[in-house]
């Protein structure tokens, strides 16, 4: 459950993302994640590097580690099913005008 705990903060789930490609600057990194705060982001680093998902290399840059890859793998089903869901959510017809009386 810890894992999930952590999968559920948020922001985490977009860096693990974000971070999956190539390692990133703590401002380039804030940047791809819409601006954040800059706390919050801290935090999340943190807590990543805790849970040895992430690690700062020498040039101070930020990437994950293999068990963090890993870790964003494992989404790859879940990410498939939200394709998925968005899909048919764009198909099926808008109910905000339902009873509304609107034609």
């Amino acid at each position: 459950m810890a894992a999930l705990d952590l999968f559920g903060r948020r922001w985490t789930l977009r860096i693990i993302w974000e971070l999956g490609n190539e390692p990133l600057g703590f401002r380039l990194l804030q940047r791809r994640c819409d601006d954040m705060s800059s706390s919050v982001l801290q935090q999340r680093l943190t807590e990543l590097q805790e849970a040895r998902l992430a690690e700062v290399l020498r040039d101070g840059s930020y990437t994950l580690t293999p068990l963090g890859h890993d870790a964003r793998e494992s989404l790859g089903p879940v990410i498939e099913w939200s394709r998925r869901w968005a899909a048919e959510l764009a198909d099926a017809p808008s109910t905000a005008a339902e009873g509304t009386g609107d034609c």
